[in-house]
C-alpha cells in the first residue's frame, strides 16, 4: 500500500482536471499489462513517474506501508537504481496497515493524502470495514483511493464459496471479493466506481503429476502450504474436477485457463 501527496496548489488543479482521469486510466492500463505479477514497488514507481510527467519539478511525498522487511529492502534497492526520483520523498514503514493505523491515531498525525492504493492486500486485514473507514479519513479533498482485488464473478469467488470451509489456511487470509467489498462500501455510505478486468491464469500444470510449478499453483489457489502433498485425496480430486469446469475455467488450445478476473474500485474522498 502507498500514499501520495502533492502540494495544495497543484493538487487543487490536478485532481479536478482531465489529466487526473487520464492518469488513472494509465495507471489501470499499466497494472493490467503487468497482470499484477510485478512487485508493488515497481507499480508504485510507474504511478509516480506518471505524476512526475504531468507536473515536473513538483515535490511528491510517498509513504509505503509494508510488513515485510525483505520487500522494503527490494523497494529501496529499486529506488536506488531508478533515475529522476529527486523530487520524490520516500518514507517506508515496516508495519501492517492496522499497526500503521494505531500509530497514526495515537500520535494524532492525520496527514491528508491525494492518492492511496491497496493492491491485493485486503485479504490480509482483520477488520476490512474499519480499515476502509480509517484510510478513507486520510483522503484529502477530491482525492481517490484505489483498491484492486478478485472479482465476485471470478473463479476465486466460486472456489472460496464452495471449498473455503474445507481448506486449512496457514495464516490470516480473508475470502473477500469485489462483491463483498462493494457491499461494505454501500453500508459505509462511500462513493465509488467499480471496473472489472477479465483475466485468466494458466493452471494446466496443476493436472500434471509431479510438476513443480503445478504444486506451487495448488498452494496459491488454495492458500495452503504443500497442499498437493498434504490434502485429503478426495478433497483434491473434487477441486481438480471443478477447476476444469466452465464456471471456473475455460479450455483453449489444450490449456486450462482459470478465471482470474479482477476488480478495480476507485473510492471518492
Amino acid at each position: 500500500m502507498f500514499c501520495t501527496c502533492i502540494p495544495f496548489f497543484f493538487r487543487r488543479t490536478f485532481l479536478k482536471s482531465t489529466e487526473y482521469k487520464c492518469l488513472m486510466s494509465t495507471v489501470v492500463l499499466f497494472i493490467v499489462q503487468c497482470r499484477i505479477l510485478l512487485r508493488i514497488s515497481e507499480i508504485d514507481l510507474q504511478i509516480l513517474s506518471k505524476v512526475q510527467a504531468q507536473y515536473p519539478g513538483v515535490c511528491i511525498n510517498n509513504e509505503v506501508v509494508e510488513p515485510s522487511a525483505e520487500q522494503i529492502a527490494k523497494y529501496k534497492e529499486l529506488v536506488a537504481k531508478t533515475s529522476n526520483l529527486k523530487n520524490i520523498k520516500f518514507a517506508w514503514h515496516k508495519e501492517t496497515s492496522s499497526e500503521y493505523q494505531s500509530r497514526i491515531l495515537e500520535k494524532k498525525e492525520l496527514q491528508k493524502w491525494d492518492f492511496i492504493h491497496m493492491i491485493q492486500m485486503l485479504y490480509y486485514v482483520k477488520d476490512v470495514p474499519a480499515t476502509l473507514t480509517f484510510f478513507h479519513s486520510l483522503l484529502g479533498t477530491s482525492a481517490k483511493m484505489l483498491i484492486i482485488l478478485v472479482s465476485g464473478s471470478s473463479g476465486w469467488a466460486k472456489l472460496w464459496e464452495k471449498y473455503g470451509s474445507r481448506l486449512p489456511r496457514d495464516d490470516l487470509c480473508l475470502y473477500i471479493t469485489s462483491s463483498d467489498l462493494t457491499q461494505m462500501l454501500d453500508n459505509l455510505g462511500l462513493k465509488y466506481e467499480c471496473y472489472d478486468l477479465l483475466s485468466t491464469m494458466d493452471i494446466s500444470d496443476c493436472f500434471i503429476d509431479g510438476n513443480e510449478n503445478g504444486d506451487l499453483l495448488w498452494d496459491f489457489l488454495t492458500e495452503t502450504c504443500n497442499f498437493n502433498a498434504t490434502a485429503p485425496p478426495d478433497l483434491k480430486a473434487e477441486i481438480a474436477k471443478d477447476l476444469q469446469e466452465p464456471e471456473f475455467s475455460a479450455k483453449k488450445e489444450g490449456k486450462v485457463l482459470f478465471n482470474n478476473s479482477l476488480s478495480f474500485i476507485v473510492i471518492e474522498a
